[in-house]
């Protein structure tokens, strides 16, 4: 069953067998003998591919579950603090990682010592097996619904600016006030040119025309920061500033709608141990969604 789920993984008999650490015949001869013993063919195979039949894919998920159980019933029987070591690669937007996760591990390095972290941080969505991520965070819509996904947090998008640029430019005291102000939007949010605020009871939708569009966070955070206009950001992006008074709120009695944070897991590979319980520890630390 191992060796069966290792091919699917891996892509390939010599991939698996590679990560098997045996010959590729021994591989082969494995899937046929359980293939034998289940009376169906598993995988279709051709000189120059293979593919998983119906019935193979079937398979495939229970065996995977399976084994993903049989895993985690070893490492219960074990100290686990001790048992877990190794390195996990982790992928993560710059500021949500600078100002959420990472002033938390301290707690998470103190319970789980002969783990180390490699922290990718990127804004834009890599291909995590091609990268050798173990997980990654993201926040927004996924899109892609094939997706081994989580929600762990929900940050609430915003309108802030600095209290020198709106002394320059006036306050907006509504939406349809953002026109006569400089704007800048940020390339991961839904809509870079409409936005659409609520509050009881009634809706409108804004037509903004950014004179700056950030693939990045961090740029927007500098560009509101140093004066130079509004920008939409989420309350992780900017909490220490607004709780300091060098961004102001604006329009606080209309909301936006939040951004969604999510852990992602490699599709296709078997998630480690130590990745779900980063996972796991990480959300435990996060307010509850809201």
């Amino acid at each position: 069953m191992r060796h069966f789920v290792t091919v699917v993984d891996c892509g390939s008999f010599s991939a698996a067998a590679k990560q098997l650490r045996i010959g590729q015949p021994a591989v082969s001869k494995s899937i046929a003998q359980l293939e034998d013993r289940l009376q169906v063919q598993l995988i279709a195979r051709s000189t120059r591919s293979h593919s998983l039949t119906e019935a193979g894919q079937r398979y495939y998920e229970r065996a995977r579950s399976a084994l993903d159980e049989a895993d985690a019933a070893d490492a219960a029987a074990r100290d686990e603090a001790a048992a877990l070591t190794g390195r996990l690669r982790i992928s993560a937007p710059p500021v949500y990682a600078s100002e959420v996760i990472i002033p938390l591990l301290g707690d998470f390095f103190q319970r789980h010592p002969g783990i180390t972290l490699d922290l990718v941080l990127d804004d834009r969505r890599i291909d995590l097996i091609e990268e050798g991520v173990d997980l990654a965070i993201r926040a927004g819509d996924l899109g892609d619904s094939t997706l081994i996904a989580r929600r762990i947090d929900r940050a609430q998008r915003l309108l802030v600016a600095t209290p020198g640029y709106l002394a320059r430019r006036g306050i907006p005291l509504a939406p349809a006030d953002l026109s006569g102000h400089r704007i800048a939007s940020y390339i991961a949010f839904e809509s870079l040119t409409n936005w659409t605020f609520s509050r009881t009871g009634e809706r409108q939708s804004v037509a903004v025309e950014p004179q700056l569009r950030v693939s990045a966070a961090e740029g927007l955070r500098a560009f509101v920061l140093a004066g130079l206009g509004i920008g939409m950001v989420t309350d992780r992006m900017v909490g220490r500033e607004l709780a300091s008074g060098r961004l102001a709120r604006l329009l606080p009695d209309w909301s936006l709608a939040p951004s969604d944070v999510w852990v992602i897991f490699p599709e296709g590979r078997r998630v480690r141990q130590r990745a779900r319980l980063f996972a796991d520890w990480l959300e435990s630390c996060l307010p509850q969604l809201q």
